[in-house]
């Protein structure tokens, strides 16, 4: 938690709380279906509530903005997202039934009412989105051509309608063939860390 206050200072009570049931409800669940590596759920704030919100330091959403996270999981970046950002609606989506369950009992848990919450593949959902945010799901070339059809035409952000992405390692291949214009933030511009050395932001306008 701590890790969250230091590159989040500004963070209210009510969002101080939220996070620290993150930390509780989390691993607790965890026990009984695996969404993080149990290997890994030592790491749970830096490794994945603090890497979802990378995004928040990339961008700062108008209120009435809408989120969509593809490929949610057990509820990242969504559901820090949705802390972070509580003036904005996100809705998120995974086609295994056990996540989504674990992404709405943790949300339940801290009080988290901006989200709504889909057991499916990205094909049923048909909502559009101001925003689709999504974390190591699958190749960045074929996220942007599943999701593009979720983006709305009306924008109210300064920051054009497109996918946010948190990705690693090398994206050559990945970028190479989508013809639309992308922005690539190294994550440790905004944390210090060996996990984030690697790892990247991926904006697309789309």
């Amino acid at each position: 938690m701590d890790e969250i206050i230091k590159y989040f200072p500004a963070l209210t009570p009510l969002q101080k709380e939220q996070f620290v049931i993150l930390g509780t409800v989390y691993p607790e669940w965890n026990e009984k279906i695996n969404v993080i590596s149990r290997k890994d759920i030592d790491n749970l704030y830096t490794h994945h509530i603090l890497h979802s919100l990378a995004i928040a330091k990339f961008v700062t959403p108008a209120p009435g903005t809408t989120v969509l996270d593809f490929g949610t999981g057990g509820g990242f970046p969504g559901i820090p997202l949705a802390i972070m950002w509580p003036q904005c609606s996100f809705h998120l989506i995974d086609r295994i039934g056990k996540k989504i369950n674990v992404a709405k009992a943790v949300a339940e848990a801290a009080g988290i009412s901006n989200v709504t919450f889909q057991h499916g593949d990205i094909g049923e959902c048909h909502g559009k989105y101001n925003y689709v945010v999504s974390r190591a799901v699958m190749r960045l070339d074929e996220l942007v051509r599943l999701s593009r059809k979720n983006i709305s035409r009306e924008s109210i952000n300064s920051l054009p309608n497109g996918l946010l992405c948190l990705k690693g390692g090398e994206l050559d291949s990945e970028t190479a063939n989508i013809g639309r214009p992308i922005i690539e933030v190294p994550i440790s511009d905004y944390f210090s860390g060996e996990f984030f050395s690697t790892k990247k932001l991926i904006y697309v306008e789309l």
